[in-house]
C-alpha cells in the first residue's frame, strides 16, 4: 500500500496521510491504516511550521497510536510505544508546558522494557525527567545519550542538572566543555550566565561578576545579567546599584520571576 512511496519526504508522508485516513473513514478500527496514520500524522507536525496545525497533527497521531496499540500484533506493541512517547514529547515541547513529560517516559520506557532500542531515547528520557524535576534520573539519561551522540546543547542541559542538584565542580566541567567548542552565541549566554550563577552559590562573586560583565560588554539587554550583578551588589551591601540593576532587568523582561521578587 505504501511501499512505493518516499516515507523520507513531506509529499511521501502526506500520502500516507491521506491514504489511511481514506481507509478509516470505512474502516475505522483497520490496525495497519491507524499506525500509519498515526505515524505520518507525528511527522507532518515536524514539518509543520504552523504550532497549531502541529498540535492538530500531533492530537490525530496520539488518537490513531493509542487506538492501534489496541489489536496490534505482540511485536508492534513496543515501536508503537516509542511513538507514542516520541509525540507526546513534540507536544510537551510545542505547548510550552510540562504537561505530558510524564507520558513520555511512560512510553519511552515501556517501549525499552520490551527491546525496543533508538538512538535518541536516552536524550528523550533526559529532557522528560528534567521536566519533571527528576535530577538524578535526568543526569543518568543525558549520560547515556553523550555516549550516543555528543553535542553543545546536550553538554548544557546536563551541566544545568548536576547545578540543580548543587553538584557545581561537575556542572562547571561541562560549562567549560560547552564554552570550548560552541559556536552558538545564545548557548554560550546561557552557559557564562549558569556560571555566574554557580559562582554566586559558592560564593564567589568576582568571577560571577566578570561572567556577567563579558556578556553585558557584547548585549546589555541581557535581563538575566542585569539581575545576577544586583544579585552581587546585594551581597555587598550595596541596595542601591542593585535596585537599579533589577529595575534595568524589569526593563528588558518585565515578568522576570528573580527581579519581580527582589523589588517587591
Amino acid at each position: 500500500m505504501y511501499s512505493n512511496w518516499d516515507l523520507h519526504s513531506q509529499e511521501g508522508y502526506r500520502n500516507v496521510y491521506d491514504t489511511s485516513l481514506e481507509i478509516l473513514e470505512n474502516k475505522p478500527y483497520h490496525n495497519n491504516a491507524l499506525a500509519f496514520h498515526g505515524y505520518s500524522s507525528f511527522m507532518l507536525a515536524e514539518y509543520e511550521t504552523d504550532n497549531q496545525k502541529a498540535l492538530a497533527y500531533l492530537d490525530e497521531a496520539i488518537f490513531s497510536l493509542r487506538k492501534a496499540m489496541r489489536n496490534c500484533r505482540q511485536d508492534s506493541i513496543a515501536q508503537l510505544e516509542y511513538m507514542l512517547g516520541r509525540s507526546y514529547f513534540y507536544k510537551d515541547k510545542l505547548s510550552n508546558y510540562h504537561y505530558y513529560s510524564d507520558l513520555v517516559v511512560k512510553y519511552i520506557s515501556d517501549a525499552q522494557e520490551k527491546g525496543y532500542y533508538s538512538d535518541d531515547i536516552p536524550l528523550l528520557l533526559g529532557l522528560s525527567y528534567a521536566s519533571l524535576g527528576e535530577t538524578d534520573l535526568s543526569i543518568a539519561a543525558f549520560t547515556q545519550a553523550l555516549l550516543v551522540r555528543e553535542s553543545d546543547t546536550l553538554l548544557f542541559d546536563i551541566a544545568k542538572q548536576y547545578c540543580k542538584n548543587e553538584q557545581h565542580s561537575v556542572a562547571k566541567q561541562y560549562l567549560v566543555r560547552v564554552l570550548e567548542t560552541s559556536s552558538n552565541e545564545e548557548l554560550l549566554n546561557s552557559s557564562h550566565i549558569l556560571l555566574g550563577q554557580i559562582y554566586i552559590n559558592e560564593g564567589n562573586y568576582d568571577e560571577a561578576e566578570a561572567e556577567y560583565n563579558y556578556i553585558l560588554q557584547k548585549d546589555d539587554n541581557c535581563a538575566d545579567a542585569h539581575y545576577g550583578l544586583g544579585v552581587i551588589y546585594e551581597s555587598r551591601g550595596d541596595t542601591i546599584k542593585a535596585r537599579a540593576e533589577w529595575r534595568r532587568c524589569l526593563k528588558i523582561q518585565f515578568n522576570h520571576p528573580g527581579a519581580l521578587s527582589k523589588m517587591s
